[in-house]
């Protein structure tokens, strides 16, 4: 029996604790919905928000507690959506030069950040919430942070059409 080798989900021979800025989407297991629900308000402008669940306040609380945990990471944007958690991380090292040498990647600061946001979110719920892996981009340049701030800042208004959208009962 052959098995399909899995597609690297990291740039090849980049270093995920070099400075920069990350675009990171983390889905929860099997996708489900488990964060809350997106609602659109009665009012005249009917914003849509999230109204989270008991595990998606729990989320926030984790990610708004880790910039204690890892100096060198900021947390310059996140939203939670029922099924899915996107950020834009942010790596400011000591040295400006970048890393010297090349940890290991599983010692790398965006996949330990990620890791350890897991595992502590985990562990405070009592379940295992996250699906295996995460997406991960390097920001490149101005236009892209800019482009991936907007993305995430307009995400609740377009939820029905979000490539992570699945259609709860009762909706």
């Amino acid at each position: 029996m052959e098995f399909k080798s899995r597609k690297r989900n990291r740039l090849e021979y980049y270093s995920y604790s070099q400075n920069g800025a990350y675009f990171i989407t983390i889905c929860t297991k099997d996708k489900k919905c488990i964060f809350g629900k997106v609602v659109v308000g009665d009012g005249a402008l009917d914003v849509p928000e999230m109204k989270p669940s008991a595990l998606g306040i729990i989320v926030d609380d984790e990610i708004k507690k880790s910039a204690v945990i890892y100096e060198n990471i900021k947390v310059d944007k996140y939203i939670i959506m029922p099924n899915h958690v996107h950020m834009i991380l942010i790596v400011e090292n000591d040295d400006k030069s970048g890393t010297s040498r090349a940890p290991s990647p599983t010692n790398e600061i965006v996949p330990s950040f990620v890791s350890m946001l897991k595992r502590f979110t985990n562990k405070k719920t009592g379940r295992s919430l996250w699906q295996r892996s995460y997406h991960d981009h390097v920001i490149r340049n101005e236009k892209d942070y800019e482009r991936i701030w907007n993305y995430i800042d307009t995400n609740l208004f377009k939820w029905e059409q979000d490539c992570y959208y699945i259609k709860e009962e009762g909706d």
